[in-house]
């Protein structure tokens, strides 16, 4: 799960890392030193769709780990339509000359700062949990 961090005077995303946990109890806890570190007035959730729009497979799991994710921490939580992030992040990559191993282990957190762009760009976009 790839994690970007943003400034909104300056509306501004930066990839920050990503978390590989895969329990779910070591993924939050993860999710929690982070929000403590950086102290996040909101938090930005990638909502995967199909090409067309429809809902994707993963998209109930997503906006159930929102919503656990608003629970858990009483923070806003925004959910944005999360297409070709992932494109759009492997493209930067390769403008840096990071290709790979190399851009593999980026690639999430990469697509993290492309949402969390997106959002800042376009925020009526966003979809409030």
């Amino acid at each position: 799960m790839g994690v970007a961090v943003g400034n909104t005077l300056l509306r501004r995303a930066n990839p920050l890392t990503t978390i590989d946990e895969e329990k779910t109890g070591a993924r939050f806890a993860a999710i929690a030193a982070l929000l403590d570190e950086w102290q996040p007035g909101a938090l930005v959730v990638g909502l995967p769709s199909n090409d067309d729009g429809t809902p994707h497979e993963l998209t109930a799991l997503c906006r159930r780990f929102a919503n656990r994710l608003k629970g858990r921490f009483k923070l806003p939580v925004i959910l944005l339509d999360e297409r070709y992030t992932s494109l759009a992040a492997s493209a930067q990559l390769n403008e840096e000359g990071i290709h790979g191993r190399k851009q593999k282990a980026l690639l999430d957190q990469y697509a993290a700062q492309q949402i969390l762009q997106a959002y800042f760009d376009e925020p009526a976009a966003g979809l409030i949990v």
